[in-house]
């Protein structure tokens, strides 16, 4: 069985690795320069921030194997299971957060070990790759999908999905300032959605937070996500009373988090697939399954 897997994401990969695991041909395309997609980390001041998701959360049995398997190598950690929400300031307890030490893509990077990945490869059309497969899936966002002229259930799937940009700013500052903080939900902000100790995450105590727009925000921004900077530091700043002015870069997520999640755990039709977290409740765990149920599938014939 021969199959291309287009998207080098969580979800591309962990359909790739399942694929490749039960004995079938996988190639996996994308057009990036590295394997990840949203499960993103940046190089700066010499140090990897996390710019994408913000965490991992395992419950379901098999995914939290899969973060055991990162821990037990050095690759993952569990991180908090307390966060701060805003506007009232008060610390909320829930699942455990599991973080990565080199940076959350370190992880996908791990994933894509062995596989068959050709980096820096434009798609165009799920015509032009389907020709010498048996099968495509698209591990994508929706909106992505529908660019590859995809055959009608899954652009009818693709078409279903809503998705909301937002802006990621990593800040880094002269020192530590703040203390007792890791992570927060800021509630009813006009531009502020979420913001990361992105020091405390990675464990090792760089002064570097992450904030995460709200799509508003992000939205009159997509053209010039720069501009998005100063707004999210000043507002990271009233929010914990920090005073020094950091060091600012922005990267733009035009497709960051669907708003609705769909009760399957992936589309089909004949030969052509499409996975991702538009399948279920948006978290990274939800595109590994969904690649998982993938691939599954597949290779039950």
């Amino acid at each position: 069985m021969d199959i291309v897997v287009v998207g080098a994401g969580i979800a591309g990969l962990s359909c790739a690795r399942a694929l490749a695991d039960g004995g079938a041909r996988v190639r996996v395309l994308d057009r990036g320069r590295v394997v990840g997609g949203r499960l993103a980390s940046r190089r700066s001041n010499g140090r990897y921030a996390d710019i994408g998701a913000a965490y991992l959360v395992a419950d379901d049995p098999a995914f939290l194997a899969q973060t055991e398997s990162w821990q037990s190598r050095g690759l993952g950690r569990p991180w908090t299971d307390t966060v701060r929400v805003y506007p009232e300031g008060t610390d909320t307890r829930g699942p455990v957060r599991w973080a990565a030490p080199g940076g959350l893509r370190s992880l996908a990077t791990d994933l894509a070990d062995g596989l068959d990945v050709r980096l820096s490869t434009p798609v165009t059309s799920v015509e032009a790759v389907a020709q010498d497969a048996d099968a495509v899936v698209l591990a994508m966002p929706g909106p992505q999908a529908l660019k590859l002229s995809p055959p009608p259930a899954i652009a009818s799937a693709a078409t279903s999905q809503s998705w909301r940009p937002v802006i990621a700013a990593v800040l880094t500052y002269p020192s530590r300032s703040w203390t007792g903080f890791r992570g927060a939900f800021v509630n009813d902000h006009p531009v502020l959605a979420t913001v990361c100790d992105d020091g405390d995450r990675r464990g090792d105590a760089a002064p570097v937070l992450v904030a995460h727009s709200t799509p508003e925000l992000a939205s009159a921004h997509l053209d010039a996500p720069a501009e998005a900077g100063p707004i999210l530091a000043a507002a990271v700043g009233e929010l914990l009373g920090i005073t020094a002015p950091p060091e600012i870069e922005t990267h733009r997520w035009t497709y960051a988090q669907p708003e609705k999640a769909s009760e399957t755990p992936f589309a089909r039709d004949g030969r052509v697939w499409l996975c991702g977290d538009a399948f279920g409740r948006p978290r990274v765990q939800t595109a590994w399954l969904s690649g998982r149920a993938v691939a599954s599938a597949l290779l039950d014939g």
